[in-house]
Formats: C-alpha cells, sequence, structure tokens
C-alpha cells in the first residue's frame, strides 16, 4: 500500500466527494492507504502541501485569488471539483414553510465572519434583491462557534453546512428554511489543491480513479448506504441526521458526478469575488486550476 495524506481545510458532510474515496473503500482498491486530518483553525491546508506533511488537500478556488492578486504563483494547483454549490443552510427558530430571503432585513443573523461563506450569502443576498447592510450579522467565529451561539440563544437565523443545520433540527433548536447554493446558482465552491509535481505521479492517477468511483457512488447509492459508511467519521452526529444531510446535498446537486472543474463554474466564483469587492481583476483560468491528473 502507498501511504496518501489529506487534509481538510474544513471538515463536514458536504466534503462527502473527498471523506467518500475513504470511507467508500475506493482508495484502499486503488492500493492507497490514506491518513487523514484537519487543519488548524486559522491555518491554510495549503501549508500541509508546501511543508511536505499532505498530498491533497481540501480547499477552494479563492485560495489562489491572493497569491495572484498579489502578482505570484499560487504554487498549488486545483486540479478537481469538490462542489458546485454552496453548501450552507439557513436556519431558523421556528418553521417557515413560505420563507422569504425578505425576512432577513431587520432580523438578527448568526453568520460566519468573513472568507468565502460570508462572500457567498452577501451574493445569495444580492441575487434575493435584499440588502445585505439591512441584515444584524452577528459573527461568533468557527463552525463550532456558531452552532454553540445559535444554540444558546442568538439570532433568528443562522448559516451552517451539514450535518450542523440537520442535527438542529433533530434537537428541536431550529428549522431549515433555505438553501444558500439554490439562490447562489453553480460556482466552483470547494476543490482539491496538489503540487504539481504530484500530480504527475503514480499515486495521483490512483486516487482519481478513486475519486471518480466515489463521486459516482454519491450521486447513484441511497443516502442512508452512504451515512452508514461515513458514520465513524462523524462520531457526534445522530446516524438519521447524517442521513438527511446527506439526501439534501444529492438533491441540491452539488457533487455532480464528474471530476473536472469546469471554466463555466470557474468564472462563475470570479463574479461572486467581484461583486464583493475582493478582487479587481479577472485571473485566466490555467493560473489556478489544472486538468486531473490522466488516468
Amino acid at each position: 500500500m502507498t501511504r496518501i495524506d489529506i487534509q481538510f481545510t474544513m471538515f463536514s458532510a458536504f466534503y462527502s466527494p473527498l471523506i467518500a474515496t475513504m470511507a467508500g473503500g475506493f482508495l484502499d482498491e486503488e492500493g492507497l492507504d490514506a491518513e487523514w486530518s484537519v487543519a488548524s483553525p486559522g491555518v491554510s491546508a495549503i501549508a500541509a502541501l508546501k511543508d511536505g506533511t499532505a498530498h491533497v488537500v481540501q480547499s477552494a478556488l479563492s485560495q489562489a485569488f491572493g497569491p495572484l492578486s498579489r502578482g505570484e504563483d499560487p504554487g498549488a494547483v486545483h486540479f478537481a471539483q469538490i462542489n458546485e454549490m454552496d453548501g450552507f443552510f439557513l436556519t431558523a427558530r421556528e418553521p417557515d414553510p413560505d420563507f422569504d430571503w425578505r425576512k432577513l432585513e431587520g432580523a438578527p443573523v448568526v453568520l460566519f465572519g468573513g472568507g468565502q461563506p460570508l462572500a457567498m450569502f452577501k451574493y445569495a443576498c444580492h441575487k434575493a434583491g435584499i440588502d445585505y447592510g439591512r441584515i444584524e450579522a452577528i459573527h461568533p467565529g468557527n463552525a463550532a462557534e456558531v452552532d454553540a451561539a445559535f444554540r444558546a440563544g442568538e439570532g433568528a437565523y443562522v448559516q451552517q453546512q451539514g450535518p450542523f443545520p440537520q442535527q438542529l433540527e433533530a434537537d428541536g433548536v431550529g428549522h431549515v428554511v433555505a438553501e444558500v447554493g439554490r439562490q447562489v446558482g453553480r460556482c466552483g465552491f470547494s476543490s482539491l489543491c496538489a503540487l504539481p509535481d504530484w500530480l504527475e505521479t503514480d499515486a495521483a492517477r490512483a486516487f482519481t480513479r478513486a475519486y471518480r468511483k466515489a463521486r459516482l457512488w454519491l450521486n447513484e447509492a441511497p443516502a442512508a448506504e452512504i451515512a452508514l459508511a461515513e458514520a465513524a467519521y462523524f462520531p457526534d452526529i445522530d446516524l438519521a441526521v447524517l442521513e438527511r444531510c446527506i439526501a439534501s446535498y444529492q438533491e441540491l446537486g452539488c457533487w455532480a458526478p464528474h471530476v473536472e472543474i469546469t471554466r463555466e463554474a470557474y468564472e462563475a466564483t470570479l463574479d461572486i469575488f467581484a461583486y464583493n469587492g475582493l478582487i479587481r481583476e479577472r485571473f485566466p483560468y490555467d493560473r489556478a486550476c489544472a486538468p486531473p491528473p490522466a488516468e
């Protein structure tokens, strides 16, 4: 077996395409023995690529925008998509089958404090025709702190990735009223990143074969089967909750079967970051992205 080190920037069921390569046994089938970790808070998983402690990391296309805006080479390249849509849910304290985004104006909303999650949320507000500036934004910190704040009574709504919202529902704390991804539309939300030299290796080709199989499995298998396979990765989440979360993402369509990062998804991400004033120029696709390793 060949060892492969994988690191996540953020760990949630939203990143099941990468988790499934391990949980579904697809890496084992390719002779790869996976070790995985989660980057420390405030530390980019890209650092693990550069110091040699990871071969593949879960990242986002927007990671490349900072270096590119400074005229620098990002070093690492994004070679496969994980999600083609935002995976955050909006949860209210009470059921609201008639929810409208206009209800957020004037309301206290617990949100991530910056980066891509907030940029996507602001873009969703823009597309919904509401003024983000009229929202009473509450920014507690990381995912666990966001969850704790809402459970403690802060906010009328909360922005979270699955399975946090589904666990809130199971605990009677909240009710999912919207999916941010449906409002934003398709884009390059999250991706797999590696160093160019590693992408030329046999291990990279084996990983890509496993990853393709995992993506097909996620689209074809029942949510209950996937949840059971991934349960050990989410020890604090009820199995039924994990199943509902995975079923929601399957229905959303964020795990499209293809592996490649499409130019359309990349351009949509540029649109979102330009709207937020986070970039001043449109970087060429091939400055940030590369095709998956030839198999």
